[in-house]
């Protein structure tokens, strides 16, 4: 299935996890040794600075990151075709209470230049105040903000007086492609908060908000029970990272995803009428193939249309690989891409 990295299970390591995590009693809401083995993990990958806080999901992440940034009369800027902004039924403006700004997409990245006309807003009654950045990494679009490209939006943050929040659902992709070097990618470079996922990845539910700057940390314990991801029994949260980093398998995972997107992106190539949309980054694809080829391909493997009729006659359809995907999976649906290509 290719419909999302979520329709994938749960990794046999983290199940394992799991299940040793289930011996004993072990006291509650993270006063418990896997929490605490959990957050020194954060911290040998972000640096001893970070402080993680584990939660439920990705719409929780995101608001709980926000809600430690800003004042309800104070507003987020994030892309058009951000989760926050598209995906998450409104929770972000309703917890916050405070207003979110979309900007124009670049093949899922934002452009500094398009903030320029909302910063005479800053100090005027009349308007929200900006006061927050943030961006997906990797993004909607599967692409990446090189390190160059994210300290220039930690610049500019820090020019203005915003802070700056990292969209991690699927972190792990854009830093297997970036190099593996969270505290470099993120944390020297000026992050405040990050968003890390990992259910997209091999876990079976659970992501956490990961607060570097140590000036924003004291409220988050409390921000998470008010927004209720205070897990009961944490170390059922906790237990999936401990093996999640272990040996570097997150790495790992979204390493291989990406691998797969790559050798389909490539096989795409040899088969007429299919047309890749944007280069293959990460562990996503989106591609333009006939209408009349969507059905029989989505029997072959599950599949969403991202945008119908994106030409007459065509649609553009996004795959999204996972960490257990096959070779063989992907000759498989190459092989029907071919046969219906040949009528």
């Amino acid at each position: 299935m290719f419909a999302s990295d979520n329709a994938a299970g749960v990794h046999p390591a983290v199940l394992a996890a799991l299940a040793e995590a289930n011996r004993g009693h072990a006291l509650g809401y993270g006063a418990d040794d896997y929490t605490a083995r959990a957050n020194q993990a954060f911290k040998r990958l972000f640096g001893e600075q970070a402080e993680s806080f584990l939660v439920f999901n990705g719409t929780g992440a995101n608001v709980i990151a926000l809600k430690g940034l800003l004042r309800s009369y104070e507003a987020v800027f994030c892309s058009a075709e951000s989760h926050l902004w598209i995906d998450e039924a409104g929770a972000p403006e309703q917890f916050l209470g405070a207003k979110l700004i979309t900007l124009p997409a670049d093949n899922g990245k934002i452009r500094l230049d398009d903030m320029l006309p909302r910063l005479g807003d800053i100090g005027f009654q009349h308007r929200s105040q900006p006061r927050v950045i943030s961006i997906a990494q990797c993004t909607e679009r599967g692409s990446v903000y090189r390190r160059d490209e994210l300290q220039a939006i930690c610049d500019f943050a820090r020019r203005h007086g915003f802070y700056v929040h990292i969209d991690g659902a699927r972190i792990h992709n854009a830093v297997a492609a970036l190099g593996g070097d969270c505290k470099r990618l993120f944390t020297d470079i000026g992050v405040d908060v990050v968003s890390f996922g990992g259910t997209k990845n091999g876990l079976m539910m659970g992501e956490a908000v990961v607060v570097l700057n140590p000036e924003l940390q004291a409220n988050y314990a409390v921000i998470r029970k008010h927004g209720m991801q205070l897990a009961s029994k944490m170390r059922f949260l906790a237990a999936q990272f401990l093996a999640y980093f272990d040996q570097d398998l997150w790495l790992h995972n979204a390493a291989h995803a990406n691998r797969m997107a790559a050798c389909l992106a490539e096989q795409l190539h040899t088969v007429p009428g299919a047309r890749l949309m944007v280069p293959a980054e990460t562990n996503m694809l989106f591609v333009e193939i006939p209408n009349a080829w969507i059905a029989p391909l989505q029997q072959q493997a599950y599949f969403h249309v991202w945008r119908a009729d994106s030409r007459p006659g065509f649609s553009e359809v996004r795959l999204v690989m996972s960490f257990d995907v096959t070779q063989a999976d992907i000759e498989a649906f190459i092989g029907t891409m071919r046969r219906l290509a040949t009528g």
